[in-house]
């Protein structure tokens, strides 16, 4: 049940007589109703409010459950003295002056005066005339968002708009926090609904408004039911805390439940270490080998020497056997920008065609397709590509052939296991060192290879890696099913 349920289930129970008991002593609706009547004879004799047209009988047919005896069932017209809206003419605003308030200040359920417009005193006091919101009084949404309620609990003097209704009653004979529980309630939320007419603005009328169905149940049960509702609506706010957090819950897990994974792999937790798989550190001095003999061969050029990695650096703990590398030191970037002309046929890939966070590649198209005209990055089979436009979007792909790909692409080169990287450029434990070098950056951020340079990468023995794969890709693809589950 939502918090909105279950405050709609209380105000159900109240406006049915099943939140608190009935007392005789208290008299009855009837009682009740014959003085209001009675007053309001009086004071159109007096000629200070005027007579309405009569509004239809209640039928049986019309009363949608069974109240108390000593309840009645009534129109809300029947019990006001004024039922009137705001002017229908747009006043001429001033910069200050007295507020001028229409349905998005009474929108939030209270009354807003920040950002509210302005008439003049002269204005104001025509208006006034006809509309006189005072102290106590509700107003009531009728354009637009229909059928919120809300008590003026202020002296300020202000003038209403048309999307606004003004409802007067004797507060001597009606609670107006009774009313205002009553009008939030499923039985008149639901007349609101359907009498609300129009297509684009919206508009409850006044004449459906006077013949919206009520309860009346006797004054000093009114109390009561609104002590009850107040007693119990901190239990349904603090409901609300716990459901909103469970909500977020729900919603966040299978993602946070797949970022965990992820960073569990990189801090090597997701299988044992095994010391006859050998360590980090000689796997790293094989792989510096490798690259001294391309280097010898003109392979590859030489690359300047990537800073010492200090102990602050280190964002976590890594098993024994595991090394902390730069990234740069153990992946090359293949730079190799060609003229999309001489590769019409080729596949093309740009960081759109690259799923979010998943490592998948989407639908794609040929360089021709897409009408590439600047220069792409030749990339090859098995080649990690990594977006480095927006890189916190986690855009990063393992090749699965031969293309082009946008110059906002890295096509990375590795010794170590390949979908080990792609993983690794994945999580958080990546991601959050990319935020923090590209820190400085204002406008749209783009990962250059200055900044890569400062990002480690935790090493484990390359047996350990393709193990940790193994182990990623059982979890992630039970974390696929759960997602399907769920409906995420």
């Amino acid at each position: 049940m939502t918090p909105q349920e279950l405050k709609n289930s209380i105000l159900q129970l109240a406006i049915q007589g099943k939140l608190v008991a009935q007392r005789p002593e208290e008299g009855t609706a009837q009682e009740l109703y014959a003085q209001i009547q009675a007053e309001k004879q009086r004071l159109i004799k007096e000629g200070k409010i005027k007579k309405e047209k009569p509004l239809p009988e209640i039928i049986e047919e019309e009363k949608p459950f069974e109240i108390p005896e000593g309840w009645m069932w009534v129109r809300l017209g029947s019990v006001l003295y004024k039922l009137t809206d705001g002017t229908h003419s747009t006043p001429k605003y001033t910069t200050d002056g007295v507020p001028f308030l229409s349905v998005k200040d009474i929108s939030s359920g209270k009354l807003d005066f920040s950002n509210c417009k302005y008439i003049s005193e002269q204005e104001h006091q025509e208006l006034y005339s006809r509309c006189n919101p005072e102290y106590g009084d509700l107003l009531l949404t009728k354009v637009g968002t229909t059928g919120i309620p809300v008590i003026v609990d202020t002296n300020i003097q202000f003038s209403l708009f048309v999307s606004v209704a003004l409802l007067k009653f004797d507060r001597d004979l009606l609670y107006n926090k009774f009313l205002k529980n009553l009008i939030n309630s499923p039985l008149v939320q639901i007349q609101a609904a359907e009498n609300t007419r129009g297509v684009g603005n919206k508009n409850w009328v006044m004449r459906d408004i006077a013949n919206t169905l009520i309860v009346l149940p006797p004054l000093a049960e009114q109390k009561r039911i609104v002590a009850k509702i107040e007693e119990l609506l901190p239990l349904v706010d603090r409901y609300e805390q716990a459901w909103t957090k469970l909500e977020d819950f729900n919603r966040r897990f299978p993602e946070d439940m797949k970022k965990s994974i992820l960073q569990q792999a990189i801090q090597g937790k997701l299988v044992e270490q095994r010391p006859e798989e050998g360590t980090a550190q000689e796997l790293y001095a094989q792989i510096q080998a490798e690259k001294q003999r391309l280097i010898k061969e003109g392979k590859i050029k030489k690359e300047k020497p990537l800073p010492e990695i200090t102990e602050e650096e280190k964002p976590f703990e890594i098993p024994e056997g595991w090394m902390w590398v730069r990234l740069l030191s153990v992946v090359d970037i293949a730079t190799n920008l060609v003229q999309p002309s001489d590769y019409l046929d080729y596949p093309h890939i740009a960081p759109d065609n690259i799923e979010k966070g998943t490592g998948k590649l989407l639908a794609f198209h040929t360089v021709e397709q897409d009408k590439v005209s600047s220069v792409n990055h030749l990339f090859f089979t098995g080649q990690v590509l990594y977006s480095k436009i927006r890189p916190l979007l986690r855009k990063a792909v393992l090749a699965p052939f031969d293309g082009l790909c946008s110059a906002d692409m890295y096509p990375l080169n590795t010794n170590i296991n390949k979908k080990y990287l792609l993983y690794y450029l994945l999580s958080d434990g990546f991601n959050f060192q990319i935020a923090e070098a590209m820190s400085s950056r204002v406008k749209m951020p783009k990962i250059n290879q200055t900044e890569l340079m400062k990002v480690l990468l935790p090493l484990p023995p390359l047996a350990e890696q393709e193990r940790i794969v193994e182990r990623l890709e059982e979890l992630l693809a039970m974390y696929e099913r759960l997602k399907r589950v769920r409906g995420n």
